[in-house]
């Protein structure tokens, strides 16, 4: 077992708790830089979408995750990065400069939905996002000088400062890159007073705002920074397809988005990261698993969302903690053998009962 002894408040809001944590994440960096060199180009290809959908989930966490915000309707935002990013590499924008006015169209977007869903929450929220995805996806169909409507967009060849990302091991790394900076900004963001406050009215509205936190400035900002992230990934995203069409954002889309981060455990950097893992895998799974099942089975078209749907109830009746509670089971078992017991993650009933006055 390991035992911390704080001398000081620094210790609190430290990125590394312990030298056992720099270690790890050493020997995590390690293998991540050489998986690329030790995998077949195809599983590195997947690899790469799970990089993307993870700085998607990432954006999405610091809305429903830590402010409580719901959103179906976030697809939207990876479409409005997304054919930002193809627009502006079509007139021949460097990637640095298109892809931080990718950030910042989805992000702008994000404040406009934001702004009139400040009256609204919960269910009504759930409503006004999933209008305006279906806004963004019928706006793309329509403007036809822009993205190309329902003939979608060809994306060229990506540069990134002269350096062509002609290989799916060069596109590895820029994902990659990419997401390490969103995970330590979103790390860094909720150890200052903004993402303090975030949890805040996640945890109850009333007593945030008993506290002097400026709810609509708060909320508007966590709808800013969770589209401009989900911006980002839009760009990769377009970059890693290399076409457009608005079929490829719908609500379905939005959907998947919200099971990456149940399956993967609401309120965690973590979880969002283990649930776009997870989302891509079964997907491979299933792939390789239909050449095994009877034809009557394996050839069904709703194969894949029924198998989903089926996992998103098993993790909402038996794990509603996601991956990463299941791993922080484990976790502390091992650490607190043989002393651990079985109730330690168990909700109390005073905690229960607090919830209704949110």
């Amino acid at each position: 077992m390991r035992f911390q002894f704080k001398t000081h408040y620094h210790q609190d809001v430290r990125l590394f708790k312990h030298k056992g944590q720099i270690f790890w994440y050493a020997a995590l960096a390690v293998l991540l830089l050489a998986m690329p060199w030790l995998m077949p180009e195809y599983y590195v290809s997947q690899l790469v979408f799970i990089w993307i959908y993870a700085i998607v989930s990432v954006g999405l966490m610091i809305l429903v995750g830590f402010t409580g915000q719901v959103s179906i309707g976030h697809a939207a935002f990876l479409a409005m990065g997304a054919y930002t990013e193809g627009y502006l590499q079509q007139l021949g924008w460097p990637f640095a400069l298109s892809l931080t006015f990718a950030a910042l169209v989805s992000g702008i977007t994000g404040i406009i939905v934001g702004l009139p869903a400040l009256r609204v929450k919960g269910m009504y929220l759930a409503i006004a996002t999933l209008a305006f995805g279906f806004i963004v996806e019928e706006g793309i169909t329509r403007a036809d000088s822009v993205t190309g409507g329902n003939s979608g967009m060809m994306l060229g060849s990506l540069e990134v400062f002269g350096l062509p990302i002609d290989s799916e091991q060069r596109m590895y790394y820029l994902c990659l890159i990419i997401l390490v900076l969103c995970v330590v900004g979103v790390m860094n963001l909720l150890r200052s007073p903004t993402g303090r406050a975030f949890v805040a009215i996640r945890d109850s509205e009333v007593s945030a705002q008993s506290m002097g936190i400026n709810l609509a400035y708060y909320k508007t900002t966590a709808f800013a920074l969770s589209a401009a992230i989900t911006g980002i990934a839009g760009a990769l995203y377009a970059h890693k397809l290399r076409y457009l069409s608005p079929e490829q954002f719908t609500f379905l889309q939005s959907i998947e988005l919200l099971i990456i981060l149940v399956v993967g455990g609401v309120g965690s950097i973590y979880g969002a990261i283990f649930g776009a893992a997870f989302w891509i895998g079964v997907q491979q799974f299933i792939v390789i698993a239909k050449d095994w099942l009877p034809p009557a089975i394996g050839q069904q078209t709703g194969l894949q969302p029924t198998i989903f749907g089926i996992i998103l109830i098993i993790f909402i009746l038996f794990e509603p903690m996601g991956l990463y509670g299941r791993w922080l089971k484990i976790r502390t078992y091992f650490q607190l053998f043989p002393f651990y017991r079985k109730g330690m993650f168990r909700r109390q009933k005073s905690y229960m009962k607090s919830e209704r006055m949110k």
